[in-house]
């Protein structure tokens, strides 16, 4: 009788999703920098109008 009392009483956990869609908000912030390094001989041939 002892075993059947103890069995009665286990505790049950239930696990049970959410009828509502979740919702996240997410803001992002993207900077980017953008360097470019030109020599200085190439930088005078890019100035030069004769060749473009």
């Amino acid at each position: 009788m002892l075993i059947s009392l103890v069995s009665a009483c286990t505790p049950t956990v239930r696990i049970e999703p959410s009828d509502k869609p979740i919702v996240i908000n997410l803001n992002v912030k993207i900077e980017h920098d953008i360097r470019i390094k030109v020599d200085k001989e190439l930088d005078s041939l890019l100035e030069n109008e004769q060749l473009f």
